[in-house]
């Protein structure tokens, strides 16, 4: 069954050096179209829920639904809780059917967070789902202060005592439309992925907050109505770099979401007589499906792994 948790294709993304693309869905139709456009481009892919989302859509058969519509794929895909906050959410989403969870105890002192992401572990593999989790904080805050990039080897240390399977990694990446200071040249740490791929070879790391937000997009975007003054975000050649090293998952939400409403706009602007929901829905699809195939070509290498 092509639904499946992450193991096996962290392995393969490792081994080859390509990440598998993981963007964040609001609704059933969303989901159809990330999966009909990695089928056409030969791709494992992830589709994430937010605990936002996943109310939004329907918890406790989201499992089912998505059975329901991947009859016909063939290519592995995986479904995901994207930064669960509890332990009781987080094994709701496991008994639901979730393949793969991510517990962000971040917030805790470190103990805590490894205490309470190893019992997230220890459930979780207990029925085949991988965890993914977070040590530190992946926002936009103060990239001087001492704790913002993450420390190799309390990295290290942090998964030996969690038995987690993938973790998020803060190198310059971050949640929101400004990665970066206005005037400030984007970089990522590229030599802290390094060092844990030298202390622990073969473990997959994650990147949060990594869209491009491409300026072209983003003029489109405020031709239909939009309002964004700024954004800056992750240049596609750094995330090329990354996933050459070992990262082997990258979250895509802003770009995702803005190609969605870019699409959307812009059909509600051109069809301002029609009244027809597929009519706008449609051009929105179009959109996400433009953003999924970029992505698994040009930035993840992950497309024509599938044979």
């Amino acid at each position: 069954m092509p639904l499946t948790n992450l193991n096996e294709l962290f392995k393969d993304a490792y081994k080859n050096g390509y990440a598998i693309g993981c963007f964040n869905v609001d609704t059933l139709k969303m989901c159809q179209e990330v999966l009909l456009e990695s089928e056409k481009n030969h791709s494992p892919v992830i589709l994430s829920f937010s605990e936002g989302s996943r109310e939004f859509m329907h918890p406790g058969n989201i499992k089912d639904l998505l059975l329901n519509i991947s009859k016909d794929i063939t290519i592995p895909f995986v479904l995901h809780l994207d930064h669960g906050r509890s332990i009781e959410s987080v094994k709701s989403c496991i008994d639901e059917g979730f393949t793969s969870v991510m517990i962000d105890a971040s917030k805790y002192p470190l103990e805590e967070n490894i205490r309470i992401t190893k019992e997230i572990v220890e459930y979780a593999h207990a029925r085949n789902v991988t965890v993914e989790a977070e040590l530190g904080s992946v926002e936009i805050k103060d990239k001087n202060e001492s704790n913002f990039y993450t420390d190799p080897y309390q990295a290290v240390d942090f998964i030996k005592k969690t038995g987690i399977d993938s973790l998020v990694v803060s190198i310059g990446t971050g949640h929101g439309l400004m990665k970066f200071k206005e005037n400030e040249t984007p970089t990522l740490r590229l030599d802290i992925l390094r060092k844990i791929d030298e202390l622990l070879p073969g473990f997959p790391l994650v990147l949060h907050g990594s869209s491009s937000i491409d300026e072209n997009a983003l003029n489109e975007f405020n031709k239909y109505g939009g309002t964004i003054k700024k954004a800056k975000g992750i240049d596609v050649k750094l995330i090329n770099e990354a996933v050459k090293i070992n990262v082997c998952k990258v979250n895509i939400g802003t770009d995702f979401r803005m190609a969605y409403i870019t699409g959307l706009r812009k059909a509600l602007t051109e069809n301002s007589d029609k009244f027809t929901p597929r009519t706008f829905l449609v051009e929105a699809n179009k959109k996400i499906r433009e953003c999924v195939g970029y992505k698994e070509n040009f930035e993840f290498f992950s497309a024509n792994r599938i044979k």
